[in-house]
């Protein structure tokens, strides 16, 4: 049998000595997703909301997600926005304070079903520890999504959809 040549982050057979989340091209990465009963407009308002922001980005008064817009957060989170489509992708650099270097979070709309899968994807992360930091990270800030738009119902957040 040859060697796997697979991309995978997680360990295959051949290769089980690779941490998981580690690939060659971009370090640790990590990635989250979830499903909720909204439109992908309304997931999009949602995140590109100060409501929103506050959850996944930090605090503003506002951010203009356009290409090329350098962010700064009340908590010190900072980069650079890359690529914008509204209502399906966001793509920026993102920094932490005590960084030494900027990630790369990318956050996806994606139809389902049940309504949009929001996925969260971050990769360019130091080590796992700093992995394992940002799964749990994301997985909160799901959570949190999760219930704002269960506390602001459809009134909020337009063309939501019944379990």
């Amino acid at each position: 049998m040859s060697k796997s040549t697979s991309k995978l982050a997680v360990p295959i057979a051949d290769d089980a000595a690779k941490p998981v989340g580690m690939t060659a091209a971009a370090g640790f990465q990590v990635g989250v997703r979830r499903t909720f009963p909204v439109s992908r407009e309304a997931a999009w308002s949602l995140l590109t909301s100060p409501q929103g922001m506050m959850v996944w980005l930090g605090k503003f008064q506002s951010l203009e997600f356009k290409p090329g817009t350098t962010y700064t957060s009340k908590e010190g989170n900072h980069g650079e926005i890359r690529v914008v489509k509204p209502g399906e992708q966001v793509r920026l650099t993102w920094q932490r304070p005590g960084w030494s270097h900027p990630s790369t979070v990318q956050i996806r709309l994606l139809e389902a079903k049940t309504g949009t899968t929001i996925s969260f994807h971050q990769e360019k992360l130091t080590d796992i520890q700093q992995r394992e930091q940002m799964k749990a990270y994301w997985e909160e800030a799901a959570d949190h999504i999760r219930q704002q738009l269960a506390a602001d119902g459809s009134k909020a957040w337009p063309q939501r959809m019944d379990h």
